[in-house]
């Protein structure tokens, strides 16, 4: 049988135990056919690599890949780097090119502005730079807004509006509201943006084009989009119908929200995600959020946060719904054939979600797959738990190095546990599956070689923060490699058609500017993909 496409001279590591290394490349009708120079056709087509490293296509087991493509597009965006100031003139300049009511939506804030921005004053400097328009800003999270007092006036959010469940509006000593809206409190702004400024399909679809791209652009090849809208649903299945999907995409529907306010979510957007699947896209995950963040003091601990006057000394968040519900949900999703995503970011929220599988996998729901999202504190109690009950750990970048979310973090928690973040060593050596995650745009860019080099140094890759975080926790490079590959395509259920280049997979594949494993760890970061291909085809090419 003649390969289509032939990878010659070439290094290539194949994250296939079976083995490892190869020479050579051979793709027949998009599949890895041989790894070997095998006989050629007529119509071959055959590529002298010159030496060059070639791996799987990377796996990105949490993004929100058409959330980055419409900030991308249609938001305006400014980095965590940007100080009160910078933001202030980053809006007026995008305000100056808008009608009278138009919106400013965009983010994200770094997490400790939060302060900052907790002034009734802020929120003033906000309106004068907007001239008076409605404006949205999440911080780097994600999870939280800075708004103009429009916003508010069109959210019917006041002084007399009480906090809703699961979300907290910031006021002054007055009660009056600052601007700052914790979690499920800026979803009435969402609500109000959405009544004036909708999206098209086109432009849904187009969000998530772009959001691929940029994903091969890095080498990712498959993703788990980590909370989607019907929109992003039928975006999907429209890119797929007309050839255009290039990714293995699985996608997580929401069970609660308290963040985006979409709509619909839990059983109805259950009940219709079926009709969205195709080749390339699988709704296969629900989304639950158990808790929020801790530099905002929404995540869920088992010991409390540092005091404040606003919460006390006894405060250690909560979680969304108590662990019996999230069972239900959890066990509503299998009988459904779903697996599930929970988003935990205190240990309490971690241990819940442990407890709820625990109850799922003994009533005898044994294939779905479970998901800690983010996971950054686990009890040692609770490390080897996530082996025995088959859930995987989804870890995320610049949450195991010194940044602005752990320097947050930081600021919220006593030192000794806030420097105790994301145990991947102990982890791995408790055999539980741990899978990469960039989840970005809460990261700025889904770069999974910054994550790398971070994982193996524990060191921030950008060298602007110092110091080292839990460098015990380091793994090596194999181990990363296979975090943003192979293991993340078994936490997804892919790792059937992606994840290595074994002999019947996709032929999933990119090729590096460098090898990883001749390169200083301390500048891993640096590795540029020069080519990403999909299904035997290229979709990138680094000019």
């Amino acid at each position: 049988m003649a390969a289509d496409l032939i990878l010659t001279n070439a290094t290539v590591y194949t994250v296939d135990p079976a083995r490892p290394w190869a020479s050579a490349l051979a793709v027949k009708d998009g599949r890895v056919l041989s790894l070997e120079d095998l006989d050629r056709g007529p119509h071959t087509e055959v590529v002298d690599l010159g030496g060059a490293f070639v791996l799987p296509g990377l796996v990105d087991v949490h993004n929100h890949h058409a959330l980055a493509g419409r900030a991308a597009l249609f938001e305006l965006g400014f980095g965590a780097e940007a100080g009160f100031d910078d933001i202030l003139a980053a809006v007026r300049e995008r305000a100056a090119g808008l009608g009278p009511d138009e919106w400013v939506v965009g983010g994200a804030w770094a997490s400790t502005l939060v302060g900052t921005l907790s002034r009734v004053s802020a929120r003033h400097a906000l309106d004068e730079a907007a001239g008076g328009r409605p404006v949205s800003l999440a911080d780097d999270s994600r999870h939280n807004r800075w708004v103009s007092t429009r916003a508010l006036e069109l959210a019917g959010i006041t002084a007399a509006t009480p906090d809703p469940a699961g979300g907290e509006i910031v006021r002054d000593p007055t009660g009056e509201p600052t601007g700052v809206l914790l979690e499920a409190a800026g979803v009435p702004v969402e609500h109000a943006l959405r009544a004036t400024r909708t999206l098209s399909d086109e432009q849904h679809a187009a969000a998530s084009r772009h959001g691929i791209a940029t994903l091969h652009s890095y080498g990712i090849t498959a993703f788990q989009d980590a909370g989607v809208s019907a929109d992003i649903l039928r975006a999907l299945k429209s890119l797929d119908d007309a050839g255009e999907l290039h990714a293995w995409v699985v996608s997580s529907l929401l069970i609660n929200d308290p963040i985006f306010g979409f709509d619909p979510i839990g059983a109805p957007l259950l009940e219709v995600a079926g009709q969205y699947r195709g080749e390339h896209h699988r709704p296969d995950f629900v989304k639950v959020f158990l808790d929020g963040v801790p530099p905002t003091r929404t995540a869920a601990f088992l010991e409390p946060y540092l005091p404040d006057d606003a919460h006390g000394a006894c405060h250690r968040g909560a979680t969304t719904m108590p662990v019996e519900e999230l069972e239900g949900w959890l066990r509503t999703a299998a009988e459904a054939g779903l697996s599930a995503k929970v988003h935990c970011t205190g240990d309490a929220s971690v241990r819940a979600t442990l407890d709820a599988v625990e109850k799922v996998r003994a009533a005898g729901f044994t294939e779905p797959k479970f998901q800690v999202a983010h996971g950054q504190f686990v009890h040692p109690d609770d490390v080897p738990r996530f082996a025995a009950l088959g859930v995987a750990a989804d870890i995320s970048p610049f949450l195991w190095v010194p940044g602005v979310i752990p320097s947050a973090i930081a600021e919220v928690l006593p030192g000794s546990r806030a420097a105790r973040m994301q145990p991947n060593r102990d982890l791995l050596d408790s055999g539980a599956l741990v899978a990469g995650g960039s989840d970005w745009p809460v990261s700025e860019s889904p770069d999974a070689w910054e994550g790398i080099q971070g994982l193996v140094t524990r060191r921030d890759p950008t060298g602007v923060h110092p110091g080292a975080l839990w460098p015990e926790q380091a793994i090596s490079l194999p181990e990363a490699i296979e975090v943003f590959t192979l293991a993340g395509a078994r936490a997804m259920g892919l790792d059937d058609v992606t994840g290595s280049l074994t002999p019947g997979k996709s032929a999933d594949f990119l090729v590096l500017d460098r090898d990883p494993f001749r390169t200083d760890p301390a500048e891993i970061a640096r590795t540029e993909v020069t080519e990403t291909w999909f299904a035997g085809h290229r979709v990138f090419r680094r000019d």
